[in-house]
């Protein structure tokens, strides 16, 4: 009897070593990651890279496109957009592990009146067994996400009266519980548009305005699930089962509408900012379904700016502190009470207007991908930006801009231990895993 006690004992100590190591794997099923907070949960990740080339795991080739992949259950899902035999755009699917095609439904796709026509904006929403898909020109999709299977699919100009603004529809499918919620600036108040996820039916429309860049995220406030969005005139705060305002804070144009940043909320206060506009705080009321403007601060001339006037990239609140990129790619600190600047650095991009840096919150690190190509873990603090380590990833491409070489714009995926990420020619899988 001892000596089975000792037995099971030992092989109990040893299988709790071996598990307690593990690190589990997450996915990365929607714009942003799975809480659209920008934060990645998975450990056992390596703390520095070994040469300033990260090795590839698989790549495959694709078309041109803005839209970053989202991971779930082994595949991966990526729109673009290709020209020949026609004019299309598709939504592709992909082994996690191997990069090998599952799956690619393609429908012809014009684009009218649309700068940067590079391809598709918005990433695709997996959702229990369900991929979602908002095309540039207001194409609508839903598909069984093993199969590729459409389910239902709606044409948002020709059902709705899209508004499509000038550089396109771009802010990916949200679902909550069972809504699939979706920014198309439609008339008849179709602003935003909530359809059952599995059958397409229409639930609720809401609001007159047109649509930003922006996506949208549900945050919690006063014992409630709040729909938060930024409309080319404001931001909102609406009921997420029936579209009810429950709020609004002004949100006007100075010149015109770029409003591509995701809003973010660290559970006290919200920050939306846009290239033209610089920043604005707001403190999000716990007993209330209200918020409280604190403070908006806009540069002058904007490669002089001091504010934060993001363009493509979402900044983090960390503590009492706002960190992001400006609009000529200088990664600012502002104090997060008032807004004034603590420090600029110029080394984590090169400068540039609109130069763009994805950053992803892991722990107390910070991953970021730059639109070289390269792959930067690194610490943010109020002394400064702190960069551990810096490897390339990826090559700019040019369809996405024409200038300085190319970019690559999209923000990748982190799941299961590995990032993925592409340019206009393919998308590439590397993996992050700490060695043994």
């Amino acid at each position: 009897m001892g000596r089975t006690f000792r037995r099971v004992f030992l092989l109990s100590v040893i299988v709790a070593g071996i598990y307690g190591n593990l690190s589990y794997a997450v996915d990365w099923p929607q714009w942003r990651g799975a809480n659209r907070d920008g934060i990645w949960t998975e450990t056992g990740l390596v703390e520095r890279f070994e040469s300033a080339q990260l090795p590839i795991q698989w790549r495959v080739p694709i078309g041109s496109g803005y839209c970053g992949p989202t991971v779930a259950d082994g595949r991966v899902y990526l729109m673009d957009r290709v020209l020949k035999p026609a004019r299309q755009e598709r939504v592709q699917c992909f082994d996690a592990e191997t990069g090998k095609p599952l799956w690619s439904y393609a429908y012809d796709c014009i684009y009218e009146r649309i700068q940067y026509e590079a391809g598709p904006r918005a990433s695709v929403t997996i959702n229990e067994g369900l991929a979602s898909s908002l095309g540039t020109m207001g194409h609508l999709h839903c598909f069984d996400a093993k199969s590729g299977r459409v389910l239902w699919s709606h044409d948002c100009r020709k059902e709705y009266a899209a508004r499509v603004p000038i550089w396109g529809i771009a802010g990916a499918p949200l679902v909550e519980s069972d809504l699939l919620i979706v920014p198309i600036g439609g008339k008849d108040n179709a602003c935003l548009m909530a359809f059952d996820k599995a059958t397409g039916q229409e639930k609720w429309r809401a609001l007159k305005d047109g649509v930003s860049y922006s996506a949208p995220i549900i945050i919690p406030q006063a014992g409630q699930r709040v729909l938060v969005y930024i409309t080319d005139q404001r931001i909102v705060g609406l009921e997420p089962r029936t579209g009810q305002l429950y709020w609004e804070q002004p949100w006007v144009p100075k010149e015109m509408e770029i409003t591509i940043a995701t809003p973010v909320f660290d559970g006290r206060y919200l920050a939306v900012t846009s290239f033209y506009d610089g920043m604005l705080l707001m403190q999000v009321r716990a007993d209330d379904l209200r918020v409280d403007r604190l403070w908006q601060r806009r540069g002058g001339q904007r490669a002089e700016d001091r504010s934060l006037h993001c363009c493509i990239s979402t900044p983090i609140l960390q503590g009492d502190y706002i960190y992001g990129v400006d609009s000529y790619g200088e990664l600012r600190c502002l104090d997060l009470k008032t807004g004034d600047r603590i420090w600029e650095n110029l080394t984590a991009v090169p400068k540039a207007r609109w130069s763009n840096i994805h950053m992803v919150r892991n722990g107390a690190k910070i991953w970021m991908f730059n639109e070289r190509g390269e792959l930067i873990i690194s610490r943010l603090a109020p002394d400064g930006f702190h960069e551990i380590s810096r490897a390339k990833l990826i090559e700019p491409t040019e369809d996405q801009l024409g200038q300085r070489g190319g970019v690559a714009w999209s923000h990748p995926a982190f799941a299961n231990h590995h990032i993925y990420t592409r340019n206009d020619k393919e998308l590439v899988c590397a993996d992050l895993s700490a060695k043994p």
